[in-house]
């Protein structure tokens, strides 16, 4: 794995683009701190609130199968200026709104710009960070996590002036964003092939892409079941939940970044998961048997941090590595499953709320996340693989240099070239 002073040592273009995926990323977290003040202000129900994810994440996911068609003609560049747009048009208008519903539908615009933008931000940061693919993975993670650290931080802090303040501090923020990926991210050119509408869909036929995807799809179902709904009974004020979701966000941040490639270097990709998807589910369960306890749904919620840090750069390496297609395919069509389960999640929830009381849907995300530890068990060998692959990783900074050269530094035709070397 990179070194922490390897991992600061990149090109002014990868940090522009990591700074929208954490602005991005904020989106994740951003209306935690708001909810409670949503239902009450916006006289809607919980269920209702939750339909914020289901939209975003469920456009999210399906738009996902399209963005490599648009960026294999327009390009990395274009496209990710073009979701960027995207997303700054619709979250200022996601604050402008007067209703739940206006908010959900410009959320659901939100999440198309956030699908253009993550699946190739990704692919950019892996094709022009420097140390290798790891420390790309490894940058592209800590993003993550400053983005889910910060995005309940904000939101609270704005919040408490206001529930429209979080919606238009992430459009001023991606605006700022926008304008840095213009002037310091170097033109990509469209790569020399052509990426249909169906390939996304047909990569689920490798075995090893499905087993991950459907894991990711049973852990998501966990998470963003927490994420939806453990704000309500801990009966908070915005500030206050942001703190909490801070706490949270910043132990992603660092054991994304530090944690998990200490792990794996020592027990392997595949026991790492295994421990850290095992203890969410513990945690998911003490949180549903003790949603009434407020300090013990609290300690929960910021330890389960630990576990989806760990989780989110491990599961990212591996699905990378094993899936015998290209990156930018591969992302899409793992950020399609996980985001569908993903977006689904709070809305049966709110059901399952709706029909029997708080504490069944935090029950049933943990049975859900184990699940998804009986699925990757499923794959074990091929997750040993991918630790193989991390060694053989090693060398590829300068092969990707030469790619680069020869290529342009178009990311799809570097990513090309590096899975055939692989292979």
């Amino acid at each position: 794995m990179s070194s922490s002073p390897a991992l600061f040592k990149q090109p002014k273009a990868v940090f522009a683009v990591a700074f929208a995926c954490v602005v991005s990323f904020m989106g994740i977290g951003l209306v935690d701190p708001i909810l409670p003040a949503l239902s009450s202000q916006l006289h809607a129900t919980p269920s209702q609130v939750s339909l914020l994810f289901t939209s975003y994440l469920v456009v999210t996911a399906v738009a996902m199968l399209g963005v490599n068609w648009v960026s294999s003609r327009i390009g990395p560049k274009r496209t990710l200026i073009t979701g960027l747009a995207v997303i700054v048009v619709f979250s200022a208008l996601a604050g402008l709104s007067g209703s739940i519903g206006g908010i959900v539908g410009f959320r659901a615009g939100w999440g198309l710009g956030n699908a253009m933008f993550i699946a190739t931000s990704l692919a950019v940061i892996v094709a022009s960070a420097s140390g290798g693919f790891a420390g790309a993975i490894v940058l592209y993670e800590a993003a993550l996590g400053l983005g889910i650290a910060a995005g309940p931080l904000i939101g609270g802090l704005l919040g408490d002036i206001s529930w429209r303040g979080p919606f238009f501090g992430v459009a001023a923020l991606m605006a700022i964003a926008l304008i840095a990926t213009v002037t310091l991210l170097d033109k990509t050119p469209p790569p020399p092939r052509k990426i249909s509408l169906a390939e996304p869909l047909k990569a689920l036929r490798h075995r090893s892409l499905l087993t991950m995807c459907v894991a990711a799809l049973f852990y998501n179902w966990g998470f963003f079941t927490m994420l939806g709904y453990a704000p309500y009974p801990m009966e908070l004020s915005a500030i206050q939940l942001g703190f909490v979701f801070f706490g949270w966000g910043l132990l992603v941040a660092i054991f994304s970044i530090a944690g998990a490639p200490r792990l794996q270097a020592r027990f392997g990709t595949a026991p790492s998961l295994y421990g850290a998807l095992g203890a969410f589910s513990v945690l998911l369960l003490l949180i549903g048997l003790f949603t009434d306890v407020r300090w013990a749904l609290i300690t929960c919620v910021i330890l389960s941090g630990v576990t989806v840090g760990i989780n989110n750069t491990l599961t990212t390496q591996a699905v990378m590595l094993v899936s015998p297609v290209e990156r930018p395919i591969a992302s899409a069509t793992y950020g399609f499953v996980r985001f569908i389960g993903g977006g689904l999640a709070p809305f049966v929830a709110g059901k399952m709320v709706d029909h029997w009381n708080i504490h069944v849907p935090f029950v049933a995300g943990a049975v859900a996340v184990l699940l998804g530890v009986l699925v990757l068990a499923t794959g074990h060998r091929m997750l040993s693989d991918a630790d193989a692959h991390m060694a053989h990783d090693a060398a590829e900074p300068a092969v990707a240099g030469e790619v680069a050269d020869e290529f342009g530094g178009a990311p799809d035709a570097i990513d090309a070239q590096l899975q055939h070397d692989r292979h």
